[in-house]
């Protein structure tokens, strides 16, 4: 089958397309016909080296985590899906991948039915990105209609999904990202725009009771600045310090917290996109499609940051056993 394998933790440059067998599914698995995979900045993060704690095998190896497609196969222990189901999913971590080949093997917990309401090149954007807004929202953030949410990097692949999220539940959305992303964020439910381009986030607002961080850096210290007492800043690109979140407490009374949609990611979360997916609450937003031998450039544009809405992997074209 056709794949793409990363030979040395260098660079996406090291990424190359190469025949391999097709996987075989264990008694707890199913046999997946990959049609599309989403890409993620965990994939040129791993390529890149930077987070080689996640990379538990050796290489060769195929990333991608992603995927919708079709059971091929299933194992002798699993039930809940046949051959020729739609299905969608997320492959575990640290290591699993393997959603950049035609074919991949994946457990119970890591996928859930497809929704009808989505191509396969759709229902790939969903997983990971849907899993992360859902779970920072709600599980961590815990929030409530009639309560104000900002969004940073609200065009992005989380982002959009969690503007979405929040305007369905009753909350009011303020996202900010450049200024030719406006019009389809007020499409998908922000009640006030923010151009980071013209004007620095601190300056125009205040009191918030909610922030969703994407982005990291100082955009975490920027934001403890608008939130009110006793509100909840969530951050997702790296946990701050106890130290950090400790006087973020003390000083601002900000309750700092971190969701790690790498390790803490559930089927549970997973089937709760996918169901709100179903009822037309989220619809992915796919910004380009490549095909699977032009994955360097999909990571390359992913790694460049900017992208609206999600990057997809097409394989449905290829026929190689």
């Amino acid at each position: 089958m056709k794949s793409i394998q990363l030979q040395e933790t260098g660079g996406i440059e090291t990424l190359h397309q190469e025949g391999v067998p097709r996987p075989e599914p264990g008694r707890d698995e199913y046999l997946v016909r990959v049609h599309a995979a989403g890409i993620n900045p965990l994939d040129w993060l791993i390529c890149r080296g930077m987070l080689p704690h996640l990379l538990d095998t050796d290489l060769p190896w195929i990333p991608g985590w992603d995927v919708s497609g079709v059971i091929e196969s299933v194992g002798t222990n699993v039930t809940e899906f046949d051959p020729g189901d739609a299905v969608c999913g997320m492959s575990r971590l640290p290591g699993a991948g393997g959603a950049f080949a035609e074919y991949t093997t994946m457990s119970d917990d890591e996928i859930t039915a497809k929704p009808d309401s989505l191509s396969h090149e759709e229902a790939a954007a969903v997983p990971m990105a849907g899993q992360t807004a859902f779970h920072a929202l709600y599980n961590e953030g815990g929030l409530n209609t009639g309560e104000a949410l900002f969004v940073h990097a609200a065009a992005g692949g989380v982002g959009h999904m969690a503007v979405q999220f929040a305007s369905h539940t009753g909350a009011r959305v303020i996202g900010t990202a450049s200024g030719r992303n406006e019009e389809i964020l007020r499409d998908l439910g922000v009640d006030e725009f923010v151009n980071y381009r013209e004007e620095r986030f601190e300056d125009v607002l205040d009191g918030v009771d909610f922030v969703l961080d994407a982005v990291g850096g100082d955009v975490l210290e920027r934001s403890i600045e608008i939130v009110q007492p006793g509100g909840v800043v969530v951050t997702l690109p790296e946990p701050p310090s106890q130290e950090a979140v400790r006087r973020y407490q003390d000083e601002n009374n900000a309750d700092v917290r971190f969701f790690d949609v790498i390790m803490d990611s559930d089927p549970v979360t997973l089937q709760q996109v996918a169901a709100h997916v179903e009822a037309g609450v989220v619809t992915p937003r796919v910004s380009d499609v490549y095909p699977l031998s032009e994955v360097q450039d999909a990571l390359d544009r992913s790694a460049e940051g900017h992208v609206r809405g999600k990057l997809v992997v097409n394989l449905s074209e290829a026929t190689d056993d």
